[in-house]
């Protein structure tokens, strides 16, 4: 069994589990399919399993009072997805919704909360996954609280870039996926309008522009500018 960087490319937010402690959250999964538009899980739902993602994207959403979506992650494959408190009983407070069919390894947490108790090194490297989910947490707050949407919207585009980007040959980064306006507007909290009002000011200063309806990044210093980078690593850095 290889590890999981290896099978699925980076970045993955597994990549601190170790390839014995991969093959071991393998080993205990079952195997699903989920199909487009369909819900790993809601908010409210008991958070008493994870997911392993094969294959597919998953988007982590949370909604207001007043009905507006806010993204706070998209998953692929390679990522472990889910709430897990080990030993303590808690409730989902986002929900997970497939926008790319999924096969996924459903894992119980009482068969994780084995692994911890037989293998030190297993919850070792599971303290470190935890650890790297609430930095990137932190991290998105921060962006969204502290330079305003520009910043919010620049760092958002930098981590677009780290999770799906491609070098071209001119020096450009392609996002290779389309993302919407509207994607972009639940990422950071802000109106598809203002997305728009940005993205258009990007694009007459030549650091962003649009291919086969995908952003290109040109100016990467200019977002990291904007949104006052601190050079956070990929595991961290991702959307």
């Amino acid at each position: 069994m290889t590890n999981i960087i290896e099978q699925f490319g980076e970045p993955c937010n597994t990549s601190c589990f170790s390839e014995q402690n991969v093959e071991r959250l393998i080993s205990i999964g079952k195997e699903r399919t989920y199909p487009d538009s369909s819900h790993l899980f809601w908010e409210g739902d008991l958070s008493d399993k994870l997911f392993l993602l094969k294959s597919g994207r998953v988007k982590i959403t949370k909604s207001t009072d007043e009905g507006k979506e806010l993204i706070l992650y998209m998953y692929q494959a390679g990522d472990l997805v889910g709430q897990v408190d080990p030993f303590h009983s808690t409730k989902h407070t986002f929900t997970a919704e497939v926008i790319e069919e999924a096969e996924v390894l459903l894992i119980e947490q009482k068969d994780i909360e084995i692994l911890i108790c037989q293998h030190c090194d297993f919850s070792i490297d599971f303290m470190k996954w935890m650890g790297i989910h609430h930095r990137l947490t932190q991290t998105k707050f921060r962006d969204l609280m502290m330079y305003g949407k520009p910043g919010a919207l620049c760092s958002t585009l930098i981590r677009l870039s780290n999770t799906y980007g491609e070098e071209l040959e001119d020096g450009g980064i392609l996002i290779n996926k389309k993302i919407t306006h509207t994607d972009l507007s639940n990422m950071i909290g802000a109106t598809r309008e203002s997305v728009n009002r940005m993205l258009s000011d990007l694009r007459k200063r030549d650091v962003i522009e649009y291919e086969n309806g995908m952003i290109v990044i040109r100016e990467l210093e200019h977002l990291r500018e904007v949104c006052h980078c601190e050079m956070c690593p990929n595991e961290i850095c991702r959307i």
